[in-house]
């Protein structure tokens, strides 16, 4: 199996590191990452400036092309010509695995978030995808190789059943701040739909103009519904969610074609 990682942190990100070194065995890994930090990009993709492309050693067991771009481009480049030009002409990837990402990607932050784009984008050209999410509280204290020791399993998990060409897994592993740290209870849990508390700090430049920064701990909602990933997650459990990028809000179909169709 040819799998296909990438993430939104960087190529030299900490999360992506640790999970190619726990998803070793699985299969032939190919990395495609962001040059730079890409969080919070969503789904954007590039197109009025070039895609600048290098391959990059990380570590002594990683390398990859890092692109100067956005998750998504990272996908559809790899995609769309760089797959290609390394495994020959009609060849892609069986899997796309994005992450592992320092912060959950949990209830509307799914739709800001840079990881679950690339996944998304994964799935939108025909290859299966798989989102990894780590919720940090103390970033400095954050064991990234146990995090992906746990993301493995859940992987293995959900690949002990055949995915979708189209299907996309939203994973989400809890707080991991120990080597030692028990292996989580796993739950498929639907996806938060509360908007989200974050707010903006005003503060005053040397010049005198005024800026705000954003801020928030990402995991405040204007409500948590009963068996979400938010609750799941804040209760330490390793989190799955299956998701859908079609918008067609097909329960008003029926309500629109009246009103305008008529």
């Amino acid at each position: 199996m040819k799998i296909l990682l990438t993430n939104d942190d960087g190529i030299r990100a900490p999360g992506i590191i640790a999970l190619h070194k726990a998803l070793s065995g699985l299969g032939e890994l190919v990395v495609f990452a962001p040059e730079t930090v890409q969080s919070a990009t969503s789904h954007g993709i590039t197109y009025s400036t070039p895609l600048m492309t290098q391959i990059v050693q990380v570590t002594d067991d990683m390398s990859g092309i890092a692109v100067d771009g956005r998750p998504a481009d990272c996908v559809k480049l790899a995609m769309r010509a760089l797959w290609e030009e390394q495994f020959g002409e009609g060849s892609k990837p069986d899997l796309t695995i994005s992450g592992m990402n320092s912060g959950s990607n949990v209830g509307i932050n799914i739709i800001y978030s840079g990881t679950v784009a690339a996944a998304i984008e994964s799935a939108f050209l025909g290859v299966p995808s798989i989102a990894v999410s780590l919720h940090l509280s103390n970033r400095a204290k954050t064991c990234y190789d146990r995090a992906a020791e746990i993301a493995r399993v859940v992987i293995d998990k959900v690949l002990e059943n055949k995915l979708e060409s189209s299907e996309v897994i939203n994973i989400n592993v809890p707080t991991c701040e120990t080597p030692d740290r028990k292996m989580p209870e796993i739950k498929v849990v639907d996806m938060n739909a509360g908007g989200d508390l974050g707010f903006y700090d005003k503060r005053v430049a040397p010049d005198g103009r005024v800026y705000f920064w954003a801020a928030g701990d990402g995991m405040s909602f204007a409500h948590t519904s009963e068996g979400s990933d938010v609750e799941a997650l804040k209760q330490g459990y390793a989190t799955v969610t299956p998701l859908d990028y079609v918008l067609t809000h097909t329960s008003r179909m029926e309500l629109w074609r009246d009103r305008v169709q008529s």
